[in-house]
């Protein structure tokens, strides 16, 4: 290994003694070895500490905080110390798969107008691999147009340029803590092109304890501030308020319970569509952007018909013009349609 490596991997660890070694473990399987850990412990009160400074791997460096500051602050001490020319993410509970840094690293290394790129991801739930939960494939541009709606990448998947992100100050936002991965990926977008190479190379693990799983108020309240933000640096005060209506039935996927609502979050959609088509000419690019806006509207009308609150003929009804009904498939619409007339029966009969 050089002096300076090739990667720095930066890690905030906080109680995770349990899941940690399959995680470092995943990081000795890596192709490509030249890679650093920098470790920032947040003041945990388990072995996590033990793990890492026991693991035997001189690769691995541990800095402990003498109190708990939050994974923010920890990343960010984590940066300032990292010496790699790439900066990887990863959590203390999620996996790198053996080839992740070799491919990401060719593609950095082959593609000089990039600032960024992460990899498809799987879940691993319970031990079982589970399909991954997010668009694929993503071009760069379907990335740009996600961003606009939703946080299309994973942290643990994202490798990108160090010195790109040493002109951010600070390398994390605290005020966007819970979206600070999604803040950032909003600000290097400035130094270059988003990509995502479309092979599973990481694994994202799904359990009650990650942060992820707790869509806390201090979560939405950060997401609907980013959105907003974005929204209104390119649309002025004139843009769609519909962060909110985003973050709870995009981000969080809670059924929507209103024809308005449902109406309101497309009709802001289709604004942003608006806007993105006229900077981006590429017919390639726009015909994703559909096709992804019609496949999220069938996803929100379903949760929503399948909750009770939005009857089926109130969501097709509703349908925006850039929403191709065939997105949804008939046996499915009609399974939701009669599932939501039994919830709908239910919640009427507590009468609520």
């Amino acid at each position: 290994m050089s002096v300076a490596p090739a990667i720095s991997v930066v890690m905030a660890t906080y109680n995770g003694a349990a899941l940690l070694p399959e995680t470092l473990a995943s990081l000795q399987a890596q192709t490509f070895p030249d890679w650093e850990l920098v470790a920032v412990d947040d003041g945990s009160h388990d072995e996590t500490v033990a793990v890492l400074r026991g693991w035997g791997d001189p690769r691995i460096r541990v800095i402990e905080s003498a109190v708990n500051g939050g994974p923010v602050v920890a990343r960010n001490r984590a940066f300032a110390e990292a010496r790699g020319r790439y900066v990887a993410g990863l959590d203390q509970d999620d996996l790198c798969l053996p080839d992740r840094f070799a491919a990401q690293i060719a593609w950095l290394e082959g593609n000089p107008r990039t600032v960024l790129v992460s990899t498809a991801t799987d879940c691993l739930l319970g031990g079982k691999v589970r399909p991954g939960q997010w668009p694929r494939p993503l071009t760069g541009g379907l990335i740009d147009w996600l961003m606009l709606v939703q946080n299309p990448l994973v942290w643990s998947s994202v490798l990108f340029r160090a010195d790109a992100a040493r002109l951010l100050v600070p390398f994390e936002r605290p005020e966007c803590r819970y979206v600070e991965d999604f803040d950032l990926y909003h600000r290097l977008r400035a130094f270059g092109r988003i990509e995502q190479i479309d092979t599973v190379l990481t694994r994202y693990r799904i359990h009650a304890g990650g942060a992820s799983q707790m869509f806390n108020t201090t979560m939405t309240a950060h997401a609907e501030a980013l959105l907003r933000e974005r929204h209104r640096a390119l649309l002025g005060e004139g843009a769609p308020d519909i962060a909110g209506l985003l973050v709870r039935h995009v981000m969080a996927k809670a059924p929507i319970g209103s024809r308005a609502d449902l109406r309101c979050l497309f009709d802001g959609i289709a604004v942003l569509r608006a806007h993105f088509g006229a900077q981006h000419r590429d017919a390639e690019t726009l015909a994703l952007v559909d096709r992804e806006i019609s496949r999220l509207w069938w996803r929100v009308c379903r949760a929503g018909v399948r909750s009770g609150r939005l009857p089926l003929r109130h969501a097709i009804a509703s349908r925006h013009p850039d929403a191709a009904i065939c997105d949804a498939r008939a046996v499915d619409m009609v399974t939701s349609g009669m599932i939501g007339a039994v919830r709908a029966a239910f919640l009427a009969g507590k009468g609520g």
